[in-house]
């Protein structure tokens, strides 16, 4: 037996363990993760600062050392959303329709737990601690692997949630670590067939593809966020510019963040200036089209590799478009299905815009930054899913169970 496997066959036999957990036995463990993270923040802190450290010495971009960097403040965010969990209602159990048959039976659709996820993700130790306490509360064993780049945070956070666990009665394999960073463990997991009920990748588009062309087990794609705010001629400028600022600058290296913005051709010499003004404040490279580059003239040559990138890095491309129409065209050919926006005063150009962009989040007038579990009231998420089936949009707790049909007779055959 592989490693992997190893993993696997242990998560697979407390899989039931933590399926039929009663909900004040999750919340308690959640209670205690939180609290354990917490008091060990400065070891946790020691492990992530040989992480940057090493990420600097092999010259990781500034957007990829942000993902990786955990703060005595980043750290209490962490366990607030955590506790948040606790006050969720637990999806496992919840009936969610009943009919009774005329033959008698009663037949109800009731969530479950899938039993055991995977999850590959890359530099965001964050994900270690979201991954493992949405799937303690939906009644899921998790395996992680994160990159080489997290190693040794991911080993500190993994090692102290476990601890705490088990200080709760739960067994510590309902949270497991791949230590192993190589290629070889992560197309195990891919391939996991038999132990595995779902892989989820949340990462860059490289990852993601990897997984989707090689994993023989289910998987839900999340993550590759090349999102746009479009500027139609009726938006308000200063509520635009603060829409766009904010979208791209408040975290560049997160998958809500924008990378593209596109502006109606009758207000671009009125509003390209402006939030080029507000963009150069944080160092933000312009990537434009020929009309753009008339009106910003330090801006570089916009290929369609620039519109069809997710950048996380201080960089945006720009389209002057002519009305909404050709944006939505244009966010067919390049979006990824994460998340659109559009700064409008025309209502008739706002409905256009949410009934016909195909993404999992379209705004009117909000920043694309709130596509996010905490900012939907679901708590902490597993990741953003940019497809149909199974889930799409931030994926909470009742994402991460499944169906099961109870039915209740008194001897009918058929």
């Amino acid at each position: 037996m592989t490693y992997i496997e190893e993993l696997g066959r242990r998560a697979k036999e407390v899989s039931k363990t933590i399926g039929n957990a009663s909900t004040k036995r999750k919340n308690d463990c959640l209670e205690a993760i939180a609290s354990a993270l917490w008091e060990q923040r400065n070891y946790i802190l020691e492990q992530n600062a040989v992480d940057i450290a090493n990420g600097r010495q092999n010259e990781m971009s500034e957007g990829l050392i942000d993902r990786l960097t955990l703060t005595e403040p980043r750290i209490h965010g962490i366990c607030q959303a955590v506790r948040k969990l606790i006050a969720l209602d637990d999806p496992v159990g919840v009936v969610e329709s009943g009919i009774t048959r005329p033959n008698g039976l009663q037949i109800l659709k009731t969530r479950v737990a899938l039993g055991v996820v995977g999850i590959i993700y890359e530099s965001r130790p964050n994900v270690t601690v979201d991954g493992a306490v949405l799937c303690l509360k939906s009644g899921n064993a998790v395996i992680l692997r994160g990159g080489k780049e997290a190693i040794n945070s991911n080993k500190a956070l993994s090692y102290v949630m476990r601890q705490a666990v088990t200080q709760c009665g739960l067994p510590a394999d309902i949270i497991q670590l791949v230590e192993d960073t190589s290629r070889e463990t992560a197309n195990g997991m891919m391939q996991l067939n038999g132990y595995l009920d779902v892989l989820i990748p949340r990462g860059g588009a490289g990852l993601i593809q990897a997984v989707v062309k090689n994993a023989t087990v289910p998987v839900i794609e999340t993550g590759v966020g090349n999102c746009h705010v479009y500027v139609e001629q009726s938006a308000d400028l200063q509520m635009a510019a603060n829409i766009v600022e904010n979208s791209k600058t408040d975290r560049v290296s997160v998958c809500n963040a924008e990378e593209s913005l596109l502006v109606d051709e009758s207000i671009a010499a009125a509003f390209l200036p402006l939030v080029k003004t507000r963009l150069d404040a944080h160092n933000v490279k312009w990537y434009g089209c020929e009309k753009t580059r008339a009106i910003v003239p330090d801006a570089l040559d916009a290929t369609d590799e620039e519109y069809g990138k997710e950048f996380l890095d201080y960089v945006i491309s720009v389209k002057v478009v002519q009305g909404v129409s050709e944006a939505i065209s244009h966010i067919d050919r390049f979006g990824t299905g994460h998340s659109e926006v559009i700064v409008t005063n025309n209502l008739s150009a706002a409905e256009k815009f949410l009934n016909e962009v195909d993404a999992a989040a379209v705004y009117v007038n909000a920043s694309s930054r709130f596509t996010d579990g905490g900012e939907f009231g679901m708590g902490a998420e597993i990741g953003i899913s940019t497809q149909k089936l199974h889930a799409r949009g931030p994926m909470g707790l009742k994402e991460l169970t499944s169906i099961k049909y109870k039915i209740l007779g008194d001897g009918q055959i058929r």
